[in-house]
Order: structure tokens, then sequence, then C-alpha cells
């Protein structure tokens, strides 16, 4: 049986947060670390910090729509950020660690549309939801180090998600999901 893959790119502040989330689901195929949005082909993490390329941490997902459907990928990214912080997120500052939600082609950018006026209207969040949605640009994958992070260090990965308030900003908004 061939299977038409699809590839699903989030921005959600430090991509070593975004990874675990996505990754091992069913019909997650892959999930990839890297950098999108900006204008230097091939940057590195020192480059992307520095905020001089236009780039954005991002996670890039390759999965199988009839297996995850991609409304239920917009759905776990959005439980993973603050949608309402546009300098960054949680200890990570600057531009590229601003939210946003790349779509590959009209239904995802349809799709995100929609998922982000239902979360405006919910009332879980007392700001404006500023998360952008912007088409997809090139992907480079970041340097091997920064690849399944959360699995290669997890001591420093556990302590920056308690250290940088993540796990308790999960907690107060989605407390559903902890329970």
């Amino acid at each position: 049986m061939d299977r038409q893959l699809q590839k699903a790119t989030f921005a959600g502040g430090c991509f070593w947060c975004m990874v675990k989330p996505f990754d091992e689901q069913p019909g997650i195929v892959q999930v990839v670390s890297g950098y999108t949005g900006g204008t230097v082909e091939n940057p590195t993490y020192k480059q992307v910090c520095s905020e001089t390329t236009g780039h954005y941490e991002a996670v890039e997902i390759t999965f199988d729509p009839e297996v995850f459907r991609y409304g239920t990928l917009l759905e776990l990214f959005w439980q993973q950020i603050d949608p309402t912080d546009p300098g960054g997120q949680f200890y990570d500052r600057g531009t590229s660690y601003q939210t946003v939600i790349f779509y590959h082609n009209e239904e995802q950018k349809r799709l995100a549309e929609i998922s982000k006026q239902a979360l405006a209207e919910s009332g879980r969040f007392s700001k404006p939801i500023v998360t952008k949605i912007l088409p997809a640009k090139p992907f480079y994958p970041a340097e091997e180090y920064h690849q399944d992070y959360y699995k290669k260090n997890k001591p420093h990965y556990e302590r920056y998600r308690v250290g940088s308030g993540r796990d308790a900003y999960f907690r107060k908004h989605w407390r559903e999901k902890f329970e």
C-alpha cells in the first residue's frame, strides 16, 4: 500500500521541546529540529540565535494523514506553546523563538486558521493569540546534537522544561491533559 505522507512545520520556541510531543505518535514518521522562514541558506544555530537570518527554530513533521490528521497535529501544537507571547517562548526570547504555523498547502492554511480562531474564541487565554500562520519556506535541519535532544540529554531537557516555566504553564492552561 502506497501512503501519501505529508509535512507539517511548526515553530514553537525551543525546538528541543517541540519534538517529544509529536515523536512516537501513531502515524508520525519523523520529527526533525531545524530552521525555517529566513533568508540564509543552511544557517547554523549560532547564526539563527544572532537574530540576523530571519529564521525560526522549528520542527518539520512527516506524517501519514490517514493515521494522524493535520487537525490533530494542530491541537497538539497549541498545547505545547504560549500562543499569546509575541516575544518568544518562556526563557527563550527573540524572533527566532516566536510561534508560527507554516502551511504546506491551502488545506493546511484553512485548518490552521480555523483552529486559531477556535482557540481565540475558547476563552482559554486572556490575551490575544499572536501565533502567525505563514507559507512554508525551505527547512534546514539543525545540527545533529539538536536532533532528539530529549532522548540524548534527558536530565538537561527535563530541567529546562521545569526551569523555563513551560511545564507549569501547560498544567495551568491544559489541566485536563495532565489529569
